[in-house]
């Protein structure tokens, strides 16, 4: 990206842990209610559709207001637009801990969604705009990447163990101090980028909040009503109809909230794929092997939530190698190298049965996962973003994170109806629950080869083209279009 002032000195680090924390926060929240649904659900007496929709209120907010969200911060400046998010993600959060009925905390989990649909998208044009292309660029993505992937096994763990300790509402409550500390430091440390001259794309903002929220309806009423009900099938029909005019809308007004000539590029159109394949599979490894962990090993929420540190740290150590990695090998390698390890691990896991032991049927295939997703993100991130003008680095970190949530939430949807039509062997409630979570993980696998496929026939070779044009040797990372 060009044009766009940059932060120079040490004030850099002050600018990464806060754009960093701030996500942080987001995805750890996006985890963290998994090992507490159960408490949440025998606190709150809750059915089992009202305790879906603890998660699914923030999933379908969160998904639908995105491109909103990140042109908001184009058009209204990222610094103001971002310490509101973490004002009202905060408030939110609050709202959860002290949430008196099953109704407030769906409320409050909406109102979660909105926040973090402006935190996302914002945190990574910040993070763009601050950091010159080169290795500061690198470096400062490398640690994106690496967030976006420990924030998600990390809430496991701290969720489990507040849960387990103190009580389903501690998670909650921990995100007021962070939000809180954000908030005073952001217009302290961060730039105030130059607003983008234009007008709002109404039309544009209305189609794709409401194509994006219909899609993602379409999902999670599939995980209850299935693929083939009246229901699911309006939503997604009108989701589609609503982005198809999203599309012409975007064709002929002069600042489109969805720029379409981002997609131009091969290299961020399959980087959008790729992510969005990633994060189906990886959303339904969370969600499955903690059911397994907890149904069939028979742990408790803080075990469940400690079970997964071998994955985490492994994840953790990897991701501090990415720049120099990055810097050796190039985006496209490491990419098709994580994604294949993933893949290596994901087959393994789906062996799972009801007599697998934890070393050898879940730790082990962790440490492959955590490998791989250390190599992948960091290169998606980028390649998301890759030769973005500074004009549409909202719109391009708005796609970014549509594409991870959208993928969230589509993957789980089919995993979650892969997983209820699997037969599993006649036998005991444990080897049930093991042979649903089998073919779930054994789909998530095929999702991450048609990931491999795409990084392969998208990604990899956009890489190679740009290395071999002359200003490829003039920076680090090159700008890739």
């Amino acid at each position: 990206m060009t044009g766009t002032p940059t932060a120079t000195g040490a004030k850099t680090g002050a600018i990464l842990a806060i754009i960093l924390a701030s996500y942080f926060m987001i995805l750890l929240d996006n985890s963290i209610i998994f090992t507490g649904l159960p408490s949440i659900q025998a606190a709150m007496d809750l059915s089992a559709t009202s305790l879906a929709w603890v998660q699914d209120a923030y999933t379908l907010v969160f998904g639908g207001l995105l491109l909103l969200g990140a042109r908001a911060g184009d058009l209204l400046g990222r610094r103001r637009v971002f310490v509101a998010g973490l004002a009202t993600f905060a408030v939110a959060s609050l709202l959860i801990g002290l949430a008196p009925t099953g109704e407030w905390l769906i409320g409050a989990r909406a109102l979660q969604g909105v926040g973090a649909a402006v935190v996302a998208p914002t945190s990574l044009s910040l993070l763009t705009s601050s950091f010159a292309p080169g290795r500061e660029r690198t470096r400062a993505v490398a640690w994106y990447g690496a967030t976006a992937g420990i924030g998600a096994s990390l809430g496991l763990v701290i969720g489990g163990a507040l849960t387990h300790w103190i009580s389903w509402r501690a998670g909650f409550f921990l995100n007021v101090p962070i939000g809180l500390a954000m908030i005073v430091l952001a217009p302290r440390f961060l730039p105030q980028a130059q607003r983008t001259a234009g007008r709002f794309d109404v039309v544009g903002a209305i189609t794709a909040t409401l194509g994006m929220g219909a899609i993602v309806f379409g999902i999670i009423s599939s995980a209850d009503a299935g693929w083939g009900s009246p229901v699911t099938l309006v939503a997604f029909g009108a989701g589609l109809a609503l982005l198809a005019l999203l599309v012409v809308n975007e064709r002929r007004v002069a600042h489109p909230i969805m720029p379409l000539r981002l997609f131009v590029s091969r290299e961020r159109t399959g980087a959008y794929a790729a992510r969005m394949l990633y994060m189906g599979a990886m959303i339904g490894f969370f969600f499955f092997t903690t059911q397994f962990l907890q149904g069939v090993l028979g742990y408790n929420p803080l075990q469940a939530g400690i079970a997964f540190f071998p994955m985490t740290v492994v994840n953790f150590a990897v991701a501090l190698a990415i720049p120099k990695l990055t810097a050796r090998l190039g985006n496209a390698a490491l990419l098709v190298a994580g994604v294949a390890v993933t893949l290596a691990g994901m087959i393994w896991l789906a062996r799972v049965d009801a007599g697998s032991l934890y070393l050898t049927g879940v730790a082990l295939p962790m440490v492959l996962l955590g490998i791989g997703q250390g190599l992948a993100f960091a290169p998606l991130t980028s390649a998301g973003i890759a030769g973005v003008p500074a004009s549409d680095a909202g719109a391009a970190s708005g796609l970014v994170n549509t594409a991870h949530q959208l993928g969230s939430s589509l993957g789980l949807g089919i995993l979650a109806a892969v997983a209820a039509a699997s037969v599993p062997s006649a036998g005991s409630g444990r080897e049930a629950l093991a042979g649903h979570v089998s073919a779930a993980l054994t789909a998530g696998s095929l999702m991450l080869a048609l990931c491999l496929a795409v990084a392969l026939a998208l990604i990899a070779p956009a890489e190679l083209a740009a290395r071999h044009r002359p200003s490829a040797v003039e920076a680090p990372i090159p700008a890739r279009r």
